[in-house]
Order: C-alpha cells, then sequence, then structure tokens
C-alpha cells in the first residue's frame, strides 16, 4: 500500500508519500511541499527519500487548497514508479476530549472537528480543507486524521486545568497541549535508544515552539495550554500572557475581538519583539539591538518553562532539542544549556557545533540530545496501525 500524509497549513500543503508492505513499517519514498498558497508565487517542489530533487516549479496561479491538492495528485497519478494510493493521513492540530488517539474521517467526525475550529484559528481550517477536497476528488480512498492533542491527555488533572469555575472545565476550557506528533516520535527514538525512561524534557523550538517533560516516554506537563498561542513566544504568536492584557487593549484601545486575534497571532512573537523579521536565522545574523532583545526574551522564556515543567518532573534526567531552531541553531542550544547549568547542564561545545546526537559533555548530570523530529512518519504510522485494526 501506498500512503498519503498531508499537513495543510494557511498558505502551504507539506506532503510525504510512504510504500508500506503488510505489517511492516511504512518506508518514506519522497516528500515535499506546495507553498505560496493563496497568495504569491506557489512553489512545487519534491525530493525522493535520499534527497534527490524530483520536481521544483513555480507559477503565479492562484490556487486554493482544493486546486493545489489536485496539482499534487496529478503528480503523484504521474509517477506510475510511485504505485497507487491507498489511504491518507492527515496531521489535525485538535483533537479537543473526544479524540485521544487516531480517527477514521468520516461526515460525523469531521463536524466533530469543525467545531474546534475556534480552539485552533491559525492551523485547524486548513487541516480540515484538505480532507474536504480529498473526499471530493478521491471519495473511496480511506482518510485517517492524527491529533496534536492527542499525546497530553496522558497528564494528570492538575496540570490540565485552569483555575476557572468548574462549568467551564465541564465544558472544555482546559489545557490541552500541541506539537503532540513531534513528541510522539522523540519519545519513540529515545525509547529505541534505551534512553526513553526517567524525567526527560523536550524542547521543540521552531516558529511554533513549545516544551513538554515526559516521565517515562508519558506527557506530564507542557507550556501549550487551551489553544498554540500560549507558553513560549513564537515567530508571530505572543506566548505566555496576561488575560488582563487582552481585556485591556478591548477596553481601552478598543480593539475588537479580530484585531486582538490579528495581533496575538500574527503580529507579536519574535516578529513584534524585533520589528525585523519572524526568522530565527535572521534575528541572530542581524545587528539591530531589537533583534537580539527578541532572541534574549525566547532564550529567557525557554529557561523559566524549562525550571517550571522541572519542578513538574521534580528533577531532571535528560534534555532533547527538537524542531527547525532546535535541531539546526547551535547558539541557541548553546544559550539555553548555560542558562540551565543551575540544573545540572554542562554542555559539549565541539559537540553542540557539530550538531552531534549528544552535546553534553562528559559528567553532565543531564545528558542533552538533539533528536531531528518526524511527523509525518508518525502520521504514517498511526494511519496503517488504524487500517491494520479495521481489517483485522
Amino acid at each position: 500500500m501506498n500512503l498519503l500524509v498531508l499537513n495543510s497549513g494557511s498558505s502551504s500543503i507539506k506532503f510525504a508519500l510512504f510504500s508500506r508492505a503488510p505489517g511492516a513499517d511504512p518506508v518514506l519514498a519522497c516528500r515535499g511541499e506546495i507553498e505560496g498558497i493563496a497568495g504569491g508565487v506557489q512553489r512545487f517542489f519534491a525530493v525522493d527519500a535520499d534527497g534527490q530533487a524530483l520536481l521544483d516549479t513555480s507559477s503565479s496561479a492562484q490556487h486554493t487548497h482544493a486546486g493545489a491538492l489536485a496539482d499534487l495528485l496529478d503528480w503523484l497519478e504521474q509517477q506510475r514508479s510511485l504505485g497507487d494510493l491507498g489511504a491518507v493521513g492527515h496531521r489535525v492540530v485538535h483533537g479537543g476530549q473526544s479524540f485521544t488517539a487516531p480517527a477514521l474521517i468520516d461526515a460525523g467526525v469531521l463536524k466533530e472537528l469543525a467545531a474546534l475550529i475556534p480552539l485552533a484559528p491559525l492551523h485547524q481550517p486548513h487541516n480540515l480543507a484538505a480532507i474536504r477536497a480529498l473526499a471530493v476528488r478521491n471519495p473511496a480512498i480511506p482518510q485517517v486524521a492524527c491529533f496534536d492533542t492527542a499525546f497530553h491527555h496522558t497528564q494528570p488533572a492538575v496540570a490540565r486545568h485552569f483555575a476557572l469555575p468548574r462549568d467551564l472545565t465541564a465544558a472544555g476550557v482546559l489545557r490541552y497541549g500541541f506539537h503532540g506528533l513531534s513528541y510522539t516520535y522523540i519519545a519513540g527514538e529515545l525509547a529505541a535508544a534505551g534512553a526513553g525512561s526517567g524525567r526527560v524534557i523536550v524542547a521543540h523550538l521552531g516558529n511554533g515552539a513549545s516544551m513538554c517533560a515526559l516521565r517515562d516516554g508519558r506527557s506530564q506537563a507542557t507550556s501549550m495550554g487551551f489553544t498554540a498561542l500560549d507558553g513560549l513566544p513564537m515567530g508571530t504568536r505572543c506566548g505566555a500572557l496576561d488575560p488582563g492584557v487582552v481585556l485591556y487593549l478591548q477596553e481601552n484601545l478598543a480593539m475588537n475581538a479580530a484585531e486582538v486575534n490579528e495581533l496575538l497571532y500574527h503580529r507579536s512573537g519574535l516578529l513584534g519583539v524585533s520589528a525585523v523579521s519572524n526568522d530565527m536565522r535572521v534575528l541572530l545574523a542581524s545587528d539591530d539591538p531589537r533583534a537580539a532583545e527578541a532572541v534574549a526574551l525566547f532564550i529567557y522564556r525557554i529557561g523559566r518553562e524549562l525550571g517550571s515543567l522541572a519542578a513538574a518532573l521534580g528533577g531532571l534526567d535528560a534534555l532533547v532539542f527538537t524542531g527547525g531552531i532546535g535541531e539546526h541553531s547551535a547558539e541557541v542550544r548553546a544559550r539555553v544549556c548555560a542558562a540551565a547549568k543551575w540544573l545540572g547542564v554542562r554542555l559539549d561545545e565541539a559537540a553542540n557545533a557539530a550538531h552531534a546526537d549528544i552535546i553534553s559533555a562528559a559528567g553532565s548530570a543531564v545528558s542533552v540530545r538533539v533528536i531531528p523530529t518526524d511527523e509525518e512518519r508518525v502520521i504514517a504510522r498511526s494511519t496503517c496501525a488504524l487500517l491494520d485494526r479495521k481489517t483485522d
């Protein structure tokens, strides 16, 4: 069976195609992205499992998600060596309280997921747009939703509840947590390396950023909460914010809900503080003092969150960096580890500069690792496992 994995965002569709023999682990055939959807120049590129280019084209045509998906499926069908498509797995950011495991998508499931759009307005509508477009084009192909929130359902109630009236908690106003597909992959890689037990904090640092405390591979606490707006400052999102700020914006600056939403999701974070860029690479290379302030705030908040999560675990045995910044920025890792010396973290500077798998120094009380995440592989495995159970 060939399996397509889709991660549909506001302006892009990331994809990966896997082949899979019965009972075997999915094998990557190709991966790529269509970017610039619904605005600007649209680029469609794909590489094979070894990173060799298969396609790289650009067009000024204005496509919807449905149009971009049609381009992708047309291209896949033209690649006869890739075979026929048997199933599609989707990243869906929010599963609410109901979806704690991957789900086979039908009309009822789709309706429930659409009701969660207010909890993930930056992601959920686009995740569902790809599902709907594919259902119109290929209704016979089974589609599976894999949720970023599902991984965090192992957290104790005390970690998930806000200090709000109980009727709001019962109505689903809870800390859900996100980036669960990434944390699932990291937990699996740690277990495979014989390092999955104990107290681990994973820092998923990218344009979207969060941290998660794991005990024996299970989520105990995380930085993101009710929405993917909470916790660390991100590329354009503010992170943790006194709710009184929102009241002030509305009552004293006459901002309406849509304007506050735009501010907190799209004009804050690294971009808002620096007024330069939301890209960490640009900020680190800049001599603008505002860029340096944005980086310093990012590092400071990681250090604060690291201390909080270590307290939730009662100590720390290992720290893992992943995500675009976590995997590729030696400077960010070095500064985070320097601020975490009080926890027993000692960095091997040469290993860190070389982006080694283990970057902690000999004798460090805390093991420090760099593990590239692979959310697409998690989705592929989860989709195959669910379909296998359905056919047993």
